[in-house]
């Protein structure tokens, strides 16, 4: 039985491992960083970007905005009943927001600080 496949194999993932360690130990502003400090290319924070999405909530629009700000950055919590029949609620990590989204008619019916995984029905109708 060859034995040099599987150290290869251990081998590689360890590097994997290790490659990533002094990638955080030199710059930990890389992997990590404040939710108020973030600030895309436009220079809008994201605090900014919670608040412009909450002042146009309900309205045309706003799913786009939704995803023009956090684009790859929304987690799926749950799916319930609101908007056009079903709203799916979305949580941003970073940001500690949770947004819940009609895909119906594109736009953003709830947000709320914190992972909320379940609205209040007057909230998301």
């Amino acid at each position: 039985m060859k034995i040099t496949p599987l150290l290869t194999s251990v081998a590689l993932a360890s590097l994997v491992i290790v490659w990533d360690a002094p990638i955080k130990a030199i710059n930990p502003a890389l992997v990590t960083a404040s939710a108020q400090s973030m600030q895309d290319t436009m220079g809008i924070s994201t605090q900014q970007k919670i608040a412009e999405i909450t002042k146009n909530k309900g309205q045309k629009g706003s799913g786009d905005q939704l995803r023009k700000y956090f684009l790859g950055d929304l987690e799926p919590l749950a799916v319930q009943p609101g908007g056009a029949g079903m709203v799916v609620n979305l949580y941003n990590k970073a940001s500690n927001t949770t947004f819940s989204y009609c895909a119906t008619y594109d736009v953003v019916v709830a947000v709320k600080s914190g992972r909320v995984p379940k609205f209040a029905a007057a909230e998301v109708k």
